[in-house]
């Protein structure tokens, strides 16, 4: 069975646990075999971004020591054999370049979107 993920809301709960919830399930889930891709739409075509760097970031006198690191499990996730999809429409209207991109991923319309998602036996949104 083949599965397309889509993540649209971005950075939930990536200060308490330092990852994204649903990239981190797609990578174990990898990892015990599954054929899965991801789409990223939305905020979080953010996690696409290469040079993302949350250090340094407090709240009142506590500072985060541990900061998520996203692209770089963006990464992890394809060099697993995950292809990752990023829709070119969100990047444009977050002012996001091509080349401030992780190497090697898809960029998509989302006009093709649909015919994306035929090619998947399920598509899981979260």
């Amino acid at each position: 069975m083949k599965v397309l993920n889509i993540v649209e809301a971005a950075y939930r709960g990536t200060l308490e646990e330092q990852d994204d919830t649903v990239i981190w399930i797609c990578t174990a889930m990898k990892g015990a075999k599954a054929d899965i891709d991801v789409l990223l739409r939305g905020n979080a075509v953010n996690y696409a971004v290469k040079a993302q760097d949350a250090g340094g970031l407090s709240f009142g006198g506590r500072e985060q020591t541990q900061p998520p690191k996203i692209a770089d499990d963006v990464v992890r996730l394809k060099a697993q054999g995950v292809k990752i999809y990023v829709v070119e429409d969100a990047l444009r209207e977050r002012g996001i370049e091509p080349s401030e991109l992780i190497d090697g991923l898809a960029l998509i319309s989302r006009s093709k979107l649909a015919k994306l998602f035929g090619d998947y036996d399920q598509v899981w949104h979260w």
